[in-house]
C-alpha cells in the first residue's frame, strides 16, 4: 500500500460479508432512455412501417441461412462421394464450424472449453462431498460422534491453541464430557435449550459440544449485544438455562430481572470458588468435580438430523433471528468448505473471527471437530498480530473477512510480512481493489473467497483464484448445483416476474438477487429457516421457474460474468453493513427514538470515503432543539453494540410527512453527511465517544481519513 493512501483505523472485526464491488471490467445493462413526449408525423409513419420491415428482414435471414445450410450439406456429400471419408470427415467439421459461426452459437463452445477445467474440478469435489455426507447420514452420526473418532485416533494431537496454551483432542473431549455430566445431573435432556454467551476461547466450543451430547440445543449468542437485543436473543430461543462467562457478568446483570424466573443461570469463571451473580451457579467449580467419562445412563442420544445450534443472523429487518443448525447442516457446511476449497487435515487453521457465527464457529472450528485438524483461536482480531500469530503457531490456512484484509494491509510494511507458512486464506469480502496488493505483499498463493448465509442453502466458493469472484455457476451444466440470479427490485429485493407469473433469469453482467433452489429431502439444498417460522416464510420465494417450485431468497444482489464467475454487488432492503456486521435500521431507530424522548427517527447507512460498508446515520426530528446529545451518546453506548451506533446524527427541523417513510429515507441517504448541502445541524461520533458538530473543516478531515471511525 502506498504511504500516501488513506489507511483505515484498526478495529475489532466480528464477521460478515462486506459489500464487494464487481471488477471494474464488469458491465451492467444500462437503462433504456425514455421515449420522447411527441413524435413528428414522419416518425409515426416510420414506426408503423417498422414491423413489416422487421418481418421481411427476418424471412430473408431464414432463407439465406437455409440456403447456406443446404449448400454446406450438398458440398459435404459431394466431397465424401468423390474423395472418400478421409476428406469427408474434415469437410463435416468445417461445415459444422461454419454453421456455428453463422448462428452465433460458437461462443457457448468457447466458454465451455475455457471453463471446463474449473467445472470438472468443482464437480469432482462436490461428488466427494456428497459421498462423505451420505456416509455420516447412514451412520446417523452427530458432531460429537465424529469428533470422538478423532479423539480415539489422535488423543494427544493439538486440537486448539489459545493464548499460548495447547488443548489436545483428549483434553477437549474430557472438558466436554464434564459439561455433559454437570447438566445431566441437573436434569437437562434431549430437546432442552441452553443458551451460551461467551467470548472466544476453547471452553466456548467445549461447552456447546458437551451439551450436544445430551441432545440439548445451544443458541450461540453474540457477546457484544446488550439490554433489549441480548434479552431478545435469549428469550426468542426459549432457553431453559443460560451459560455465560465471567466477562459478561455486567451485561447479564442488566437483564436478570427481565429473564423468566424458571431460567437457570450458570456463570463460568476463570478460577473456581469465585463470586457469581445472584441466583447463578458456579459452573467452573461444578466442572472440577464432574466425571470426564461420557454419560450414558438415561441419556437419549441425538440423531443426525436433530437440531444442534441456533446461530443468530440479523437478516434484513428486526432484531437478531435464530437460524436453525442441525448436525447434518453443521457437517455439510464444514465439509463443503474443506473439500471444495482444498483443505487438509494436516493444516493448522487461524481464526480471529467470533465463534458465535457460522464463519468462525463452523467453518474453522469444524475443521478440528470433523476433520481432526488444529485450530488456533484468537479472542479478538488484531491487524498487526495477524501474520505474527500465523508465524507463531505455524498456521497454513488463515481466515478473514474483507475489512480484516484492509486493516492488515494498512499496517506498516515489515521484512517479516512473508515469514509464515500460510498457503491459503479463506473468507468473504476481500475487495477486488485490494486483492492483488494483499496476496502480493503477504505472499498468499491461494484465496478461497466464499459466499453464503447462515440460514441459506446457496453456498459457493472461488476455487480458481479469480480476483474478486465469490464463486461461480457452471455455464455447461448449471443444473448440477441449482443456484440462480433472478431479476428483482434492488430497493426491496422483490422478484420481478414475467407475464407468466414466473421469475426471470438475469443475463451475464446483469445484477439480480441470488437464490438457491429448495429440495427438502436433500441436506445440501434444504432450507431449515429460523426458530421463528414466520420469519422463515419471508425468505422463501415460490413459483420461480415453474409452478410449485421454491427457493431461498438471499436478499443479496450478485452479478455473473460471461464465464459464470459471480461477484457480490449490494444488499437489498434497509439493512446496511458496518464493522463486519449487518445493522438493522428498525432496531437502531427504536433505540435512538427511545433515547431522544420517543421522537420520530430515521436511520440509514452512509458511505465514508475509503472505508468498507456504510456507517450508521440517524436523522431525528427536533424542531425545538431539545435533544440532549450527551445523554444520547451515553444511552446508545449502553444499549447498542459498537457497530450499530450511529456515527452521524442529523437534527431535522422539519420532515415531509406526505411522502412515504421509505422515500424520505432515500432522500436523506442521498444527502449523506455533507454539511455543504445539508441545512440541518449534523454531528459526528468523535473518537472520544461524544457527538461533536460536523463543521466543513471536520468534514474534509473525515474525507482525508484524518478523523477515523
Amino acid at each position: 500500500m502506498n504511504s500516501n493512501e488513506i489507511k483505515p483505523a484498526i478495529v475489532d472485526i466480528e464477521k460478515g460479508q462486506v459489500e464487494n464491488e464487481p471488477p471494474s471490467n464488469g458491465k451492467q445493462l444500462s437503462a433504456l432512455p425514455a421515449p420522447e413526449a411527441a413524435f413528428t408525423s414522419n416518425a409515426v409513419h416510420q414506426s408503423s412501417a417498422r414491423p413489416s420491415n422487421e418481418r421481411f428482414r427476418l424471412v430473408l435471414l431464414y432463407v439465406v441461412q437455409f440456403a447456406g445450410l443446404g449448400a454446406c450439406i450438398a458440398g459435404v456429400v459431394l466431397v465424401w462421394y468423390f474423395m472418400g471419408w478421409e476428406f469427408g470427415v474434415p469437410a463435416v467439421l468445417i461445415a459444422l464450424l461454419a454453421v456455428l459461426i453463422a448462428s452465433g452459437k460458437w461462443r457457448w463452445f468457447y466458454i465451455a472449453a475455457v471453463t471446463a477445467p474449473r467445472d470438472v474440478k468443482a464437480l469432482s469435489r462436490y461428488v466427494k462431498l456428497l459421498f462423505l455426507v451420505k456416509k455420516y447420514a447412514r451412520q446417523n452420526a452427530t458432531i460429537a460422534d465424529i469428533f470422538a473418532e478423532y479423539v480415539a485416533k489422535q488423543p494427544e494431537k493439538v486440537c486448539f491453541v489459545f493464548e499460548g496454551r495447547e488443548w489436545t483432542f483428549r483434553e477437549v473431549s474430557d472438558y466436554s464430557n464434564r459439561v455433559a455430566n454437570v447438566f445431566h445431573t441437573h436434569g437437562y435432556k434431549h430437546g432442552d435449550v441452553v443458551g451460551l454467551v461467551m467470548e472466544n476461547r476453547p471452553e466456548f466450543v467445549g461447552t456447546w459440544l458437551g451439551l450436544s451430547k445430551l441432545g440439548v440445543i445451544i443458541p450461540l449468542i453474540n457477546h457484544n449485544l446488550r439490554k433489549n437485543a441480548l434479552l431478545h436473543s435469549i428469550t426468542v430461543a426459549k432457553c431453559n438455562a443460560l451459560v455465560y462467562s465471567e466477562a459478561l457478568c455486567e451485561a447479564i446483570g442488566e437483564i436478570t430481572e427481565s429473564l423468566p424466573s424458571t431460567m437457570a443461570l450458570y456463570q463460568f469463571n476463570d478460577a473456581i470458588q469465585q463470586t457469581v451473580l445472584a441466583n447463578s451457579k458456579d459452573l467452573a467449580t461444578l466442572l472440577q468435580s464432574a466425571s470426564k467419562e461420557l454419560p450414558t445412563t438415561n441419556v437419549k442420544k441425538a440423531s443426525h438430523h436433530d437440531q444442534l445450534l441456533y446461530i443468530y443472523t440479523s437478516g434484513t429487518t428486526g432484531l437478531p433471528k435464530a437460524a436453525v443448525i442441525t448436525h447434518s447442516r453443521y457437517l455439510f457446511i464444514t465439509a463443503a468448505i474443506h473439500i471444495v476449497a482444498g483443505f487438509s487435515p494436516n493444516d493448522v487453521f487461524y481464526t480471529p473471527l467470533p465463534l458465535y457465527h457460522t464463519a468462525g464457529g463452523m467453518m474453522s472450528i469444524g475443521q478440528a471437530l470433523i476433520f481432526g485438524a488444529t485450530v488456533a483461536i484468537r479472542k479478538k482480531f488484531s491487524a498487526s498480530q495477524y501474520f505474527t500469530d500465523c508465524q507463531k503457531y505455524n498456521c497454513t490456512v488463515g481466515q478473514y473477512i474483507g475489512e480484516m484484509c484492509r486493516y492488515i494491509l494498512a499496517t506498516p510494511e515489515s521484512g517479516n510480512d512473508k515469514d509464515h507458512k500460510v498457503r491459503l486464506i479463506f473468507g468473504n469480502g476481500l475487495r477486488p481493489q485490494i486483492w492483488p496488493q494483499f496476496v502480493e505483499r503477504f505472499n498468499i498463493p491461494r484465496v478461497a473467497e466464499f459466499y453464503g448465509a447462515t440460514e441459506g442453502n446457496a453456498n459457493i466458493v472461488n476455487i480458481d483464484n479469480t480476483v474478486g469472484a465469490i464463486g461461480f455457476v457452471s455455464r455447461i451444466i448449471p443444473s448440477v448445483y441449482p443456484i440462480s440470479i433472478i431479476r428483482a427490485d434492488p430497493a426491496t429485493g422483490e422478484p420481478i416476474r414475467g407475464k407468466d407469473g414466473l421469475c426471470q433469469l438475469c443475463q451475464p453482467n446483469e445484477p439480480g438477487v441470488f437464490i438457491g433452489k429448495i429440495l427438502p429431502n436433500n441436506p445440501s439444498r434444504a432450507f431449515l429457516g429460523y426458530v421463528d417460522k414466520g420469519a422463515s416464510e419471508k425468505k422463501i420465494v415460490r413459483d420461480i421457474f415453474k409452478k410449485g417450485d421454491s427457493g431461498f431468497l438471499s436478499g443479496d444482489l450478485l452479478v455473473a460474468d460471461e464465464r459464470g464467475n459471480l461477484y457480490f454487488k449490494d444488499r437489498t432492503g434497509d439493512t446496511f453493513r458496518w464493522k463486519g456486521e449487518n445493522v438493522s435500521t428498525s432496531e437502531v431507530e427504536a433505540e435512538v427514538s427511545n433515547a431522544s424522548g420517543y421522537r420520530d427517527t430515521v436511520v440509514y447507512g452512509v458511505e465514508i470515503p475509503n472505508l468498507e460498508g456504510r456507517a450508521g446515520m440517524a436523522a431525528i426530528l427536533d424542531p425545538e432543539g431539545q435533544v440532549d446529545l450527551v445523554k444520547l451518546a451515553d444511552t446508545l453506548k449502553q444499549s447498542l453494540p459498537s457497530y450499530a451506533r450511529p456515527m452521524f446524527v442529523r437534527l431535522l427541523t422539519k420532515v415531509d410527512m406526505t411522502g412515504t417513510f421509505k422515500l424520505k429515507k432515500l432522500d436523506l441517504q442521498k444527502e449523506g453527511f455533507d454539511p455543504n448541502v445539508i441545512e440541518d445541524a449534523v454531528f459526528y461520533l468523535s473518537p472520544k465517544g461524544a457527538y461533536e458538530r460536523l463543521t466543513k473543516e471536520a468534514y474534509e478531515q473525515i474525507k482525508r481519513g484524518e478523523i477515523r471511525f
